[in-house]
């Protein structure tokens, strides 16, 4: 089959992991193997970068630079959230899209984020069909919720899990140094899907324990919750809560600042979360008139790469690599899946899947692995998610810090 030849163009999209730079890397490393592709560009700021035309040359990055991003967080080329309408309702931002890959001669193009993101994928690769403009799309997954549709799990959950659960443990063992009544409840990012939250079950070994865990798959009630710290301070001094920052109310179904203050939206509609763990810690206080400690990991669970899970790291690098090789051989409008084959020892594939089938749609925690009145998981959890979470990628210290990629980040010429 003869490939195409072209150049290659990737962009991040949505909220940053630890890990995300090793599937840019992945890919950056498979596209300098082959000839076919004659530039390597990454989109400033996703989508974005498209529409302003501007994405960096990494053929001028130092190759050193670049090997650090498997140990780098955040998105080292600027992310974004950014909704792309369906271009049979405006095709204006098509247009503009179809102007810049055809001066620029882009044939491969890989997207690298969740649900929304595979959307804006299907949507592009949609659109460059109808025109019959020849370019291969191919999505990478990531997001620290795990909520993808279809795999087993999503790069950057195993990293942030691990960081949630090393937390807390250290949390449990400190809520319990005084001799005074103390409520502890740690909000964790996850909308609809708890499965990031649900890792504060790991950190249950020992003298440490997460009390109580609430995830957004069961409702919410104000009246049991405090019933069920209220029955834990009955024996002991300390209670330790983690909450999904995106738990529902079960009268009202909002979420829970919801019922006190009207919350702001993002592009793609959603409710921007947060403070529920603060709104509960009040609450708790007015209640039972004990010590309550609000803690909102927030950005700390995306970002923190000085936990980063290896298997995670070489996994997020793996989805990356796998894109380019499909790409060359003649796919398009997947993405790249991670099935597990095996649990003992642990094993994957990577199989291509059909965009569709991620596409705006979320995978949550089934219902029988949730015990009730916010008791926790199951050992069927434990036994999912424990192989993800396995081993260590440390970065090279300067000054006993972390030494982070430092990209050159040269503009193509518009």
């Amino acid at each position: 089959m003869k490939k195409l030849k072209g150049a290659l163009l990737i962009g991040q999209s949505g909220g940053p992991t630890s890990v995300i730079n090793a599937s840019a890397l992945g890919v950056f490393k498979e596209a300098f193997k082959h000839s076919e592709i004659t530039g390597i560009y990454a989109l400033r700021h996703g989508i974005k970068g498209i529409l302003n035309e501007e994405f960096y040359d990494i053929r001028q990055e130092d190759m050193a630079e670049l090997d650090r991003l498997f140990y780098t967080p955040s998105s080292a080329i600027g992310s974004v959230r950014y909704k792309l309408k369906d271009f049979s309702v405006d095709d204006t931002d098509y247009l503009r899209l179809l102007t810049i890959f055809k001066k620029h001669d882009i044939r491969y193009f890989f997207y690298n984020g969740g649900n929304d993101s595979m959307d804006t994928c299907l949507k592009i690769s949609r659109y460059l069909k109808s025109v019959n403009y020849e370019c291969q799309v191919i999505g990478i997954p990531k997001t620290i919720d795990n909520d993808l549709y279809g795999i087993d799990h999503s790069p950057g959950f195993g990293s942030a899990a691990k960081y949630v659960a090393t937390t807390l443990r250290e949390v449990a063992l400190d809520a319990q140094v005084y001799d005074t009544k103390q409520v502890v409840i740690a909000e964790v990012m996850g909308r609809n899907a708890g499965w990031l939250t649900a890792a504060a079950q790991l950190a249950n070994f020992g003298n440490s324990k997460v009390d109580l865990i609430y995830l957004p798959e069961v409702a919410f009630d104000l009246d049991a919750f405090f019933d069920d710290i209220k029955k834990i301070l009955q024996t002991k001094n300390s209670v330790v809560v983690a909450v999904s920052e995106g738990i529902k109310d079960a009268k009202t179904g909002k979420f829970i600042p919801e019922l006190y203050t009207e919350l702001a939206t993002d592009a793609f509609g959603h409710a921007s979360l947060g403070g529920c763990a603060a709104v509960l810690a009040n609450k708790v206080k007015e209640k039972l008139g004990v010590k309550v400690r609000p803690l909102e990991l927030s950005l700390l669970q995306r970002s923190a790469a000085h936990l980063q899970s290896l298997v995670d790291v070489t996994e997020a690098l793996e989805v990356g690599r796998q894109a380019v090789i499909a790409a060359l051989n003649g796919v398009s409008d997947k993405f790249v899946g991670i099935i597990r084959t095996s649990n003992n020892p642990y094993t994957v594939e990577y199989p291509l899947l059909d965009l569709e089938i991620v596409a705006n749609q979320e995978r949550k925690i089934p219902l029988e692995w949730i015990l009730p009145n916010g008791q926790g998981l199951t050992k069927e959890f434990n036994e999912y998610c424990l192989p993800l979470i396995q081993g260590d990628n440390p970065a090279q210290l300067i000054d006993g810090l972390p030494r982070f990629a430092k990209l050159r980040k040269v503009l193509v010429k518009k």
